[in-house]
């Protein structure tokens, strides 16, 4: 699999990145380690996971992998942080580093290769937010840090408010993690060209559009998908509706015409986006997965790409 730098940073991870948002729950133990074994068979290194995953059960599952299953040098461990529980304190510098210590404790490692923080709390002063990488990076905690789902505005502030302090090199944001897909195109309104500005990669989540781009709901709803999942039910519900009906249609004519499947369209257009470092991908299972990685040989002809930027217009 290609790997890409994480916008101007010397990070490189795979093109196609492992979500873990479902291990622990919908996913077992002994599934998400076929997956992940599928996975850096084919050459993916970024594996994303978060605290809040499974109320951690992601984590602990992946640590125990990362003992048993695979070497931790050949991943790039992307960890989100939720900070903590109590409202009041969400992105405070006590409140981040205790999130990013709980969560090296669960994976059993010493340090995160990219630590992502909320990208915005108007409740804390900007400075002890960046204070808290700075703390981070120079324990040897977190190699990169990133942000999770900031608006164009505020990855801006952030980024120049890192520019400017006594140490750019270390605090300064490498990525932005954002829910990126034929169905959720609102990023390029603002976030993809601040971040580009800025230079920081894209660690798209959700490329398949929640699942709904794989046509699997077209006629209603499978038994063993996530819509059904009482977990994962209003989640994937979020993205259907009679426009993303006619998306899907276009997606399935593009993938007959191409003669592959729908899920490797929608993946590969968000994949090959400008700006875009990773595409960060979740599977019920390890065919599911394999699936995915079958985009790596896959590239869109540019009539394609066009149509389907034409039809997902959220303009």
């Amino acid at each position: 699999m290609q790997r890409r730098p994480v916008g101007a940073s010397g990070l490189e991870v795979s093109r196609v990145g492992l979500g873990t948002m479902t291990w622990g729950e919908d996913t077992p133990p002994a599934e998400a380690a076929e997956q992940l074994r599928a996975f850096v068979d084919a050459g993916g290194t970024l594996v994303e996971t978060a605290d809040d995953y499974g109320a951690g059960a992601a984590q602990q599952v992946l640590g125990g992998l990362l003992r048993r299953t695979v070497a931790r040098d050949d991943l790039v461990i992307a960890g989100r942080g939720t900070a903590t529980r109590v409202p009041d304190e969400r992105a405070s510098r006590s409140a981040l580093l205790r999130s990013l210590d709980t969560t090296l404790h669960r994976l059993g490692v010493d340090h995160l290769d990219l630590w992502q923080f909320p990208g915005w709390d108007p409740r804390v002063p900007l400075d002890e937010m960046l204070s808290a990488v700075q703390i981070a990076v120079y324990s040897g905690r977190v190699r990169y840090a990133g942000l999770v789902a900031p608006r164009g505005w505020q990855l801006a502030t952030i980024a120049a408010g890192a520019a400017a302090g006594p140490d750019p090199a270390v605090c300064r944001p490498v990525s932005a993690q954002v829910e990126y897909s034929l169905l959720a195109r609102e990023p390029e309104a603002e976030l993809l060209p601040a971040a580009r500005h800025h230079g920081l990669g894209i660690l798209a989540w959700a490329p398949l559009g929640r699942g709904v781009l794989t046509g699997k709901y077209t006629d209603g709803t499978p038994a063993d998908s996530r819509g059904a999942s009482a977990l994962l039910a209003s989640y994937v519900e979020a993205r259907r509706g009679e426009h993303s009906a006619r998306i899907v249609h276009s997606v399935l004519t593009a993938a007959d015409g191409l003669g592959t499947s729908p899920l490797v369209v929608a993946l590969t257009w968000v994949r090959d986006r400008r700006g875009v470092a990773s595409a960060v991908v979740g599977a019920r299972d390890a065919a599911q997965l394999r699936a995915s990685l079958a985009a790596e040989d896959v590239t869109l002809p540019a009539e394609i790409r066009t149509a389907l930027d034409d039809v997902s217009d959220p303009v």
